[in-house]
């Protein structure tokens, strides 16, 4: 209750306080990439159960660039979504995630629904708690982390959650966006799906 309640108190005064940088935000993406602004994804949330994501758009549609069905990132990569996805400014849409209850400010990145059945049992226990806009594996290597890894902090999260521990991630959190810590924007050096290099566990 008590993280809830900081959840939602936190959350709504960021979103009064970032009020403009939102607007501008929003504007530079309908400006650049047109409509929609709002990148809309389908997530697993607590209980594993999907809910819908909310993020600015950083990259260009496939059509609407010109490009074919199966275009890399590369080619729909833009300089302004590259510095929103850098500042994690694309981020910010998730505090409405957060007052509706679908996430926490932290806990375990929600990835992707397909992701699901590939789990292991431990690695499933990520979905115990609310997915948050940051959690411990992105203050301790960010996207520089192997799969295994994020998991490994994923789970130690779930099992010594505490309200301390969301206090010292939020702070080490600010430190890692502010020095762009472990966010790697080229994509040939993002890690791969998960599970695309092995079969699903059985």
């Amino acid at each position: 209750m008590l993280k809830r309640l900081f959840d939602l108190a936190v959350a709504s005064v960021l979103l009064l306080l970032l009020a403009p940088v939102l607007a501008v935000v929003a504007l530079l993406v309908l400006v650049t990439l047109g409509r929609p602004v709002l990148f809309r994804q389908r997530r697993p949330g607590r209980g594993a159960r999907p809910f819908t994501l909310l993020k600015f758009r950083t990259m260009r549609a496939t059509q609407a660039a010109g490009l074919d069905a199966v275009a890399t990132d590369s080619a729909r990569r833009i300089r302004l979504g590259d510095f929103l996805r850098a500042t994690s400014l694309d981020e910010l849409p998730e505090l409405l995630n957060v007052i509706r209850g679908e996430m926490s400010l932290v806990g375990p990145r929600p990835l992707m629904l397909d992701y699901l059945p590939r789990y292991t049992p431990r690695q499933a226990r990520r979905h115990e708690v609310r997915p948050g806009i940051t959690g411990l594996a992105q203050v301790r290597g960010r996207n520089a982390l192997s799969w295994e890894e994020r998991f490994d902090y994923d789970v130690w999260y779930v099992d010594h959650r505490s309200f301390l521990l969301d206090l010292r991630i939020l702070a080490e959190t600010a430190l890692v966006v502010l020095l762009r810590l472990g966010n790697s924007q080229d994509p040939e050096q993002a890690l791969p799906p998960f599970g695309s290099d092995s079969p699903p566990p059985p």
